[in-house]
């Protein structure tokens, strides 16, 4: 249902956390604040407020009383207002600057490229750490005001938002550690190089579902550009080659890495997506979201190996040879059928006669028995039998169990089965 236009923050509060939709609860994790100051609205006493406010597609145009604000959330410590109809900075700035202990604001799909943000605006956002602005079309100009009054900014989400290119501002922000920069138009790695000159101490780059379609940089170049980064997501990217992947070495933390959907591994099968990559990036201790185990780190490397050993010479990458130092050459893969057999020719004595026969394995012990019939002249209830592993040093074992398989005994080509009467 949809929400009436031109509500205030201060009036979807009131509603909300009202006790009749929002009453007092005790117990571990229920609890609610009501602030205890004396001066403000006298709606307070009746107003549970916890410290993580969600007041996302409420209808929110403006902020309200900032009075009543101040009185009530002095102690909110997370803010969630995405999906409202906020466009002017100011009603933001009047919001936030009266939530002192505000570390996580969320502005996500609010039309606030409406209108500008000027610095004593963001002033106002000073002691956030985390900051949503997906699908707010935030331009890089808006970005750039608030990292100047932000820093201590260490997480930025600007996902959705059409950019097709990063504007470098003149000074960096050193106290961005993620960066969520997913779903936009980001194609040309000259783009993607400006984000490592801003945010020289990043930890976490997010660029899933972007359309990168190569890492042009040197080695060195990378290093220096991306000193600190750990985690990199580029999933969905338009990664066509090889050497984009080798280029992740250079990162000299990287641990992590995302790479699903990409075009370079769409003709391989999965067993072998993941191993060349795992043998591609030794350093790389997450891919995809699952660890690389020691052991796992050893197979892929071996298959790797195997993959190149027919490739021309000129052909093969440089970890093969890297790899060759470490394990030496590997002869091919056997190829082992391990599929139960499912038949074998034995020889069946009875009395003072050998016949060879073909038997069925998945058969019982007494469906061979009645495959025996017309062979020994003996109904099945007469008949006792006893199997006989030619290489086996022991003697015939005998087959005493009427529903037991055949392949559980091991039956082999040339093995004996000994066929008695009972009443011999």
């Amino acid at each position: 249902m949809d929400q009436p236009s031109g509500r205030s923050f201060m009036q979807v509060l009131c509603e909300k956390y009202s006790p009749e939709n929002f009453p007092y609860r005790r117990g571990p994790g229920m609890g609610v604040h009501v602030p205890a100051t004396p001066q403000g609205s006298p709606m307070k006493d009746r107003l549970n407020l916890p410290s993580v406010l969600v007041l996302n597609s409420c209808g929110i145009t403006c902020a309200g009383d900032e009075k009543e604000i101040a009185a009530f959330c002095a102690h909110v410590s997370e803010l969630d207002l995405s999906d409202n109809k906020l466009e002017d900075w100011h009603e933001v700035s009047k919001i936030v600057s009266n939530v002192p202990q505000l570390e996580f604001l969320n502005l996500s799909s609010n039309p606030l490229n409406l209108s500008v943000l000027e610095r004593t605006c963001a002033g106002s956002f000073s002691g956030v750490r985390k900051l949503v602005l997906n699908n707010s079309k935030a331009s890089w100009e808006t970005v750039h005001t608030i990292l100047q009054e932000l820093p201590d900014l260490e997480e930025l989400f600007l996902c959705l938002n059409d950019y097709e290119t990063v504007s470098c501002p003149s000074i960096c922000c050193p106290s961005l550690k993620l960066l969520h920069i997913t779903d936009n138009n980001l194609q040309d790695w000259t783009e993607i190089r400006k984000l490592g000159v801003m945010f020289p101490s990043l930890d976490t780059l997010v660029l899933a579902n972007n359309h990168l379609h190569a890492i042009e940089e040197p080695d060195d170049s990378l290093a220096r550009l991306f000193p600190n980064l750990r985690s990199i997501s580029l999933h969905k990217s338009g990664l066509q080659s090889w050497e984009d992947i080798d280029k992740l070495n250079s990162f000299p933390k990287l641990e992590e890495v995302r790479l699903l959907g990409i075009p370079l591994l769409q003709p391989y099968t999965t067993e072998e997506r993941r191993k060349l990559v795992v043998a591609r990036l030794p350093s790389v201790s997450k891919l995809n979201g699952s660890v690389v185990t020691d052991g796992e780190r050893e197979d892929s490397e071996r298959f790797f190996i195997r993959y190149y050993v027919d490739v021309p010479q000129e052909e093969v990458p440089f970890r093969y040879h890297e790899l060759i130092t470490k394990y030496g050459k590997l002869e091919p893969l056997a190829e082992v059928d391990l599929r139960p057999q499912s038949s074998a020719k034995v020889q069946v004595h009875f009395n003072d006669q050998v016949e060879e026969m073909s038997i069925r394995l998945d058969q019982t012990v007494a469906e061979l028995k009645k495959q025996l019939k017309t062979l020994v002249q003996l109904p099945p209830s007469n008949m006792l039998l006893y199997y006989f592993d030619h290489e086996a040093p022991f003697g015939p074992e005998e087959m005493k169990y009427s529903s037991r398989a055949l392949h559980s005994f091991g039956i082999r080509d040339g093995d004996k089965i000994f066929v008695e009467s009972k009443t011999k």
